[in-house]
């Protein structure tokens, strides 16, 4: 043979129809896309008491929706509460639906070489916000969430692209609860109206 690494790269007798498969995959979007959802009633999008607090998922991986880039989520946080703190290397923005607070941002500086390295600065900003406001949070910056309002709950909607997460980047770090977070709470009816309840 005219190459000499012949020998080395024409190794192997295993078969796999890769390309073929893609091929299929994206012949069989239209008819995988028509079965899913394009309209969630609220009945069809989830609760969940999770570490970061009260969430309403509007849209998720997981909810069969035709949304294949962008997970949303709604936060409810109780009258002078706050959120879970967490850091995650994909940027995210939130809408102030109602209530007004603030934002602590702790930006961290990133290395990513064959290991992936971070460590937060030591400046902590704040950021107020109210109803109509957007949230932006940089890309790895530890942030958390706070409702200034003692009498009222606070409500955001977030949005995250899950781009990050399908690249094998799913850098997501939960550094403190929410105060609200039990994993033994079960959502029901009464529960979720005592979190939205103005005092």
């Amino acid at each position: 043979m005219a190459w000499g690494e012949a020998a080395a790269w024409v190794a192997g007798t295993e078969n796999a129809p890769l390309y073929a498969n893609l091929l299929q995959d994206a012949a069989d979007a239209p008819r995988r896309n028509a079965g899913r959802r394009k309209i969630l009633k609220p009945a069809d999008m989830p609760w969940e008491m999770s570490r970061q607090g009260l969430l309403k998922h509007l849209i998720n991986e997981d909810l069969n929706t035709r949304m294949e880039t962008v997970d949303a989520y709604m936060q409810i946080i109780p009258a002078g509460s706050r959120s879970g703190k967490h850091r995650h290397l994909a940027e995210e923005c939130l809408y102030v639906v109602e209530g007004r607070g603030y934002d602590l941002h702790q930006d961290c500086d990133v290395e990513i070489t064959d290991t992936y390295h971070w460590k937060p600065q030591d400046e902590v900003k704040r950021f107020e916000w109210e109803a109509g406001d957007v949230i932006y949070v940089p890309p790895n910056t530890i942030h958390q969430h706070f409702n200034a309002d003692p009498h009222r709950p606070a409500r955001l909607i977030s949005a995250i692209n899950r781009i990050f997460k399908h690249s094998g980047l799913n850098d997501l770090e939960q550094i403190e609860d929410a105060p609200e977070y039990d994993p033994s709470v079960v959502l029901d009816a009464e529960r979720i109206r005592e979190y939205l309840r103005t005092r």
